[in-house]
């Protein structure tokens, strides 16, 4: 049992606008009942003054000089340049000039003994780590980041281990801005993992999470509409799941045929919240709003 939430300020005006990053943590705070193994957050639509946001992470050590000396390295490998940089023990947040490749910039990060790359956002990052909401906010202030819109997760363990790597938001390697909470199991996860490594792709993690977001991404980078793509999934993943979606400008949800995992709505003209309960929703949202419940084989995008 997990739970999800995510919110989109349909008219915010401009990047870094609206508290989204407070609006999370209080909804996933709200649901800490249904898993504290381990926390995380997307925050998008952040004002980078058209840079780039990388967010890297070491287990077990803190970062050295010789280790940011090989990530410095690694963009200056694909001419880029490093303008801004925050580490607070394993956790690293990187700033830097947008006009690199990114895909290549992702490897040459991997490929460095011990670290994990957690997201590449023009206008985006992942935040997450083990314990609850209120724990990772007091590690990373998460209520401090303003956006446009967001999703999150509390975990509770089932398959994979308790450890920051199989926490939520999992990132769309190496596709910038997309990432995905899940709520479920994929039945159909390691033939679509081996058709998907056979075309190139590589996977940080063994949870069947990850392959969502790569899957997403693949289909958009094709040409599908996000609704398209949130459509097709509901044929071509196998199980039992509910789950939430952001891009660099959109929000999305797709529930399975089963409709076992539970997903709540509400909204306004300014505001959509969703969440795996009404409960969070209450916290970010007035009471008096209407709610839905969302269906079977049902899917639902909002844009800015």
């Amino acid at each position: 049992m997990c739970g999800i939430s995510g919110i989109i300020y349909k008219t915010a005006q401009k990047a870094g606008s609206a508290p989204v990053g407070r609006d999370l943590i209080v909804m996933l705070e709200a649901m800490t009942h249904r898993g504290k193994d381990s926390s995380g957050v997307t925050v998008a639509g952040e004002d980078t003054l058209g840079g780039l946001i990388v967010r890297l992470w070491i287990q077990d050590s803190e970062w050295g000089t010789d280790l940011l000396n090989s990530v410095e390295s690694a963009v200056r490998a694909v001419d880029g340049e490093v303008t801004s940089r925050d580490s607070r023990g394993g956790f690293l947040r990187l700033g830097v000039d947008s006009d690199v490749d990114i895909s290549r910039l992702a490897g040459l990060l991997i490929s460095i003994t011990g670290v994990e790359l957690h997201s590449i956002g023009r206008s985006s990052e992942v935040i997450k780590d083990v314990g609850t909401p209120f724990e990772m906010d007091l590690r990373h202030q998460v209520t401090e980041i303003h956006g446009t819109h967001g999703i999150g997760h509390v975990r509770m363990a089932t398959e994979s281990r308790v450890d920051i790597s199989h926490a939520h938001p999992f990132w769309a390697y190496p596709f910038p801005d997309i990432t995905v909470v899940h709520n479920g199991q994929l039945t159909n996860y390691h033939r679509l993992r081996r058709s998907y490594e056979d075309r190139g792709h590589r996977f940080q993690t063994q949870n069947d999470s990850e392959i969502i977001a790569v899957y997403l991404a693949d289909k958009l980078t094709a040409g599908a509409t996000l609704k398209n793509a949130l459509e097709d999934s509901l044929e071509e993943l196998d199980g039992t799941f509910t789950y939430l979606v952001s891009t660099q400008d959109s929000l999305g949800f797709a529930k399975d045929k089963w409709s076992a995992k539970p997903l709540v709505t509400m909204e306004t003209n300014e505001i959509v919240a969703l969440a795996s309960e009404e409960i969070a929703l209450s916290a970010v949202m007035n009471t008096d709003i209407d709610r839905a419940e969302p269906q079977e084989n049902e899917v639902m995008t909002w844009s800015l």
